[in-house]
């Protein structure tokens, strides 16, 4: 069973993963993540394009204060990048970035969307949340 961070965040996984948002009944707009609640009924669902561009990055070198549930603690934490991507006509998301060096990255470079486990659950499960990677990396 796969577990996700949170619900109508996302389908899938890997290559086939797509972000779910919200586009508004009355003018069109987009929403990211999903609305929930009540709102939520004035949205229609709808898969986000998979690719896009680097619009803006920066290296987590540091364990995030809670609500964060990451994996590691103060002395083994990992740094992962984190940006923006571009979703060309549709919206700018934030994301976590799965690259094998930092060094890599550049504003503009082509994305595709993935999913990365982040962090276990209480059974020992991972727990997966939605990711970017440089077009052509494998995941």
């Amino acid at each position: 069973m796969t577990v996700q961070v949170a619900d109508n965040l996302f389908t899938g996984e890997g290559e086939a993963t797509r972000l779910l948002a919200g586009r508004r009944h009355g003018d069109g707009k987009l929403l990211f993540p999903f609305p929930s609640g009540p709102e939520a009924e004035n949205y229609a669902l709808v898969e986000l394009a998979p690719e896009g561009t680097l619009w803006s990055w920066t290296v987590q070198r540091f364990r995030p204060k809670s609500p964060y549930d990451g994996r590691g603690g103060e002395h083994d934490f990992l740094p992962y990048a984190v940006g923006y991507i571009e979703l060309p006509g549709e919206l700018i998301v934030e994301s976590r970035i799965v690259v094998d060096r930092f060094e890599s990255l550049k504003i503009g470079l082509p994305m595709r969307i993935t999913t990365e486990a982040y962090t276990e659950n209480a059974a020992g499960e991972p727990v997966l949340t939605y990711a970017f990677t440089p077009k052509g990396s494998v995941a």
